[in-house]
């Protein structure tokens, strides 16, 4: 079964991605893979170095990012519980998608949008939702977070927003890291997956290479969060 990751954060996922761009497209090569996607945390830095170099290294590039999108406008500012919107992978499935996802990563950083993270909205995303493949995301996602915490009715009034804004292009992201909250997560996904036909995709989030890599990698976890190493 041929198989290419869609969710990885790279050295641009500033304190949180631990994978450099040459050895993570390499370790990909070496398992076979005829793509790879990078998806920063909202931001696009290391677009170009990552198609050049995935070129190079004869695998296909899929441009991508995983955008901040706010609870409800880019313009409000509710303090830190509404610090960074939730999580949605956006890939580039063409020239005019990669257009769209670079006008979408600048605009979040305008003042007026940025509030702790780039962040965007939905009426962006209507806006610029042309050439976009879009992705529910991880446990940071706005439909998995009301699986956990709204229920089914609130996951699903959201599946019908994105449904509404990039129609056959909207996917359903399953993740398993072995933990509780996914698992809760993946079995609803799986019932909204059929009720409203929506294709799925599975992903690992990347943020390192190699399983020796875990261990420094919480390091630089633990810095981005001023945790101690041995906080839980």
């Amino acid at each position: 079964m041929k198989f290419s990751h869609l969710h990885v954060h790279t050295q641009y996922s500033v304190l949180d991605g631990a994978s450099k761009i040459a050895p993570l497209i390499s370790k990909a090569k070496e398992l076979n893979m005829k793509a790879l996607a990078i998806t920063d945390h909202g931001n696009m830095f290391g677009a170009l170095e990552f198609y050049f170099e995935a070129l190079k290294q004869n695998i296909k590039p899929i441009i991508g990012c995983e955008m901040y999108v706010a609870e409800g406008s880019r313009f409000d500012k509710k303090g830190r519980a509404d610090r960074s919107g939730f999580h949605l992978i956006l890939l580039a499935k063409n020239m005019t998608g990669y257009q769209n996802l670079i006008k979408l990563c600048s605009l979040a950083f305008k003042k007026e949008h940025f509030y702790y993270t780039p962040r965007i909205d939905k009426e962006l995303l209507r806006q610029y939702s042309e050439g976009l493949i879009a992705s529910s995301a991880c446990l940071g996602g706005e439909i998995p977070y009301y699986i956990l915490n709204g229920g089914y009715e609130q996951a699903a009034k959201v599946v019908e927003e994105y449904l509404e804004i990039f129609g056959e292009d909207f996917y359903l992201e399953f993740q398993n890291h072995h933990l509780e909250e996914q698992a809760k997560v993946n079995k609803v996904l799986l019932q909204l997956a059929d009720e409203y036909n929506i294709k799925c995709i599975a992903t690992n989030d990347v943020h390192f290479i190699n399983a020796e890599d875990a261990e420094p990698h919480h390091v630089l976890i633990c810095l981005n969060t001023n945790r101690d190493y041995n906080d839980s």
